[in-house]
């Protein structure tokens, strides 16, 4: 059985509103102002997700969710990868990071890239419960739309129609996105439990 609630690791309200809908029938409680953030200082995906998880069971008691996303660019080697959030610095915002990737990559003729996210549930005293999710696509030459937030005005999804996602509705993203794929996942495992 999975727990009835869960203290959401993010305090990112975009990411709130979207794992709100890809965790339904799970009460999800907001993360406590008064916490200081995780350092996210992990090698991969899944350690940056635990690591915002442990901290929040060991300052709560409650079972947490916590997931870590990277953008991995094919000409980057794989980067940003684990620094995705923090490409253009450490206090960078969306807009940045969208405008160092495009500098970084302008002149590139292979512009594949793919998202994964890790998404997890850890509860106090238990083994994570975790899934992982992707998406293969390109980076596009500029933004486009005006939807979703981070990465999505320049990731097109090779499963689309060449709409990059902040292009598409939240429930066509969610359908093949990264992050609705690891929590649909996810939701899956905690309802077999």
């Amino acid at each position: 059985m999975h727990p009835p609630r869960l203290v959401l690791a993010t305090a990112n309200e975009d990411k709130v509103v979207e794992i709100r809908r890809l965790l339904p029938g799970i009460e999800l409680l907001p993360r406590p102002d008064d916490l200081p953030e995780a350092v996210e200082d992990g090698a991969t995906l899944f350690d940056n997700a635990l690591i915002k998880a442990r901290s929040l069971v060991e300052s709560t008691g409650l079972p947490a969710v916590a997931d870590d996303t990277g953008l991995e660019v094919d000409a980057l080697d794989g980067g940003p990868g684990v620094h995705t959030a923090r490409f253009a610095g450490p206090d960078a915002g969306y807009t940045e990071n969208v405008d160092h990737l495009l500098e970084v990559l302008e002149g590139a003729l292979d512009r594949t890239a793919r998202f994964r996210t890790v998404a997890l549930v850890l509860t106090p005293g238990e083994p994570p419960v975790w899934a992982e999710g992707s998406v293969e696509g390109r980076i596009a030459e500029e933004p486009r739309g005006g939807g979703g937030f981070g990465y999505d005005p320049v990731f097109i999804p090779v499963e689309g129609d060449g709409r990059t996602f902040a292009e598409m509705s939240e429930e066509e993203k969610n359908a093949i996105s990264h992050r609705g794929r690891a929590f649909t996942a996810l939701a899956a495992r905690l309802a077999e439990m």
